[in-house]
């Protein structure tokens, strides 16, 4: 059966995985269009680009060129600067540890961007995201990538069934090796470019400064204690510090000590050993759920970040918030992050952690 030409937007950053989506889904005979989103980034002096800098937007121009597709630029730093960099100084001043990429996935690509895509004509938003959307009976349903190792649907849980029905992931069934010797195949500039960094706003990765600036007048030393409640040294503010931190502590002690809890209201940051950073149930917020919101309790896998291996849990539905129970404690679970629900490789739904009980 003959493909059904389709009118498409690529998100295109400038990097590899954008770059060949956007050629994958020109060689398949699509009408196609490169839209980069820039937000007035500062250039970074690190060693890893930046998606939506200045050379990113020329990457993407170059690639566009080559594949003969007409290429855009969306100002979007306005937008950027609310839902994604305001949230994410606030919510480390709240004593919580946001996941950018979340907002910025859920807000500005599939949010306004998607948006725009709609109404310049155009069918669907494709993006070099490693994840894959399957149509059911059901509804349809995002899973997680072929390549297990650069897998992005944790990133992408709050995706709706209104914005699935428009998004396309060429990417979802291919290894990075495999896009890099596309990317070759096809002549592209960017074959043997860096991944960029991972939130793109930071150079190199460094909050701190960041947050000192952005938090100036508002963060005031104080003390670390043990759970017993025994000083144990002085910290530099709440806002440095996130659940499971090691290093940076600058606490002398015979054994490593670990940040356990931070007590925001009385300006304490708990220390102790690692198994006391071990903790098994927790809250979520602004639950989503890529189907119907169970009505009963449900037994299903759990990753509380990225780079966290999913463990076997029970969530206990609620309208406001969930209750999620770990089989077995898991290390530094973490406020701020998000808690995604697995069934296999299939995303259920998450949410955002509130609040560790135990």
């Amino acid at each position: 059966m003959k493909n059904i030409k389709k009118r498409i937007v690529v998100a295109m950053s400038g990097g590899v995985d954008s770059s060949v989506a956007a050629a994958l889904l020109k060689e398949q005979g699509h009408e196609v269009i490169g839209l980069t989103m820039c937000f007035n980034l500062a250039e970074k002096n690190g060693r890893r680009p930046s998606c939506c800098g200045l050379a990113g937007i020329e990457d993407a121009r170059r690639v566009c060129h080559k594949l003969g597709i007409r290429h855009y630029i969306l100002n979007l730093d306005k937008d950027f600067y609310r839902q994604v960099i305001q949230n994410f100084y606030q919510e480390y001043l709240s004593g919580r540890t946001p996941n950018p990429c979340v907002r910025c996935n859920q807000f500005i690509k599939f949010g306004i961007l998607l948006k725009k895509t709609i109404n310049l004509g155009m069918q669907f938003l494709a993006t070099g995201h490693y994840a894959r959307i399957v149509n059911s009976p059901n509804g349809y349903l995002l899973k997680k990538a072929k390549d297990l190792k650069k897998d992005q649907s944790y990133f992408l849980y709050r995706l709706t069934q209104a914005q699935l029905k428009h998004v396309i992931f060429p990417l979802g069934d291919l290894h990075k090796l495999k896009v890099r010797q596309l990317a070759a195949d096809f002549g592209l500039s960017v074959a043997e470019k860096q991944d960029s960094q991972e939130i793109c706003f930071l150079a190199d990765g460094k909050y701190n400064e960041f947050i000192k600036i952005k938090g100036r007048g508002c963060i005031k030393p104080g003390n670390f204690i043990d759970k017993d409640g025994n000083i144990l040294g002085e910290h530099q503010g709440i806002p440095f510090y996130t659940i499971g931190q090691r290093h940076g502590l600058g606490v002398a002690a015979q054994h490593p000590f670990y940040v356990t809890q931070i007590d925001v209201k009385n300006n304490l940051v708990i220390l102790g050993g690692r198994q006391e950073a071990y903790k098994s149930s927790f809250v979520v917020k602004d639950g989503h759920y890529l189907s119907k919101l169970p009505k009963k309790k449900i037994e299903i896998k759990v990753r509380i970040r990225y780079n966290h291996k999913e463990a076997n849990a029970i969530v206990y539905p609620g309208k406001d918030q969930q209750r999620v129970v770990f089989k077995q404690a898991q290390f530094a679970i973490t406020p701020g992050q998000s808690a995604v629900f697995y069934s296999k490789d299939t995303v259920v739904g998450g949410g955002i952690i509130q609040k560790v009980i135990d």
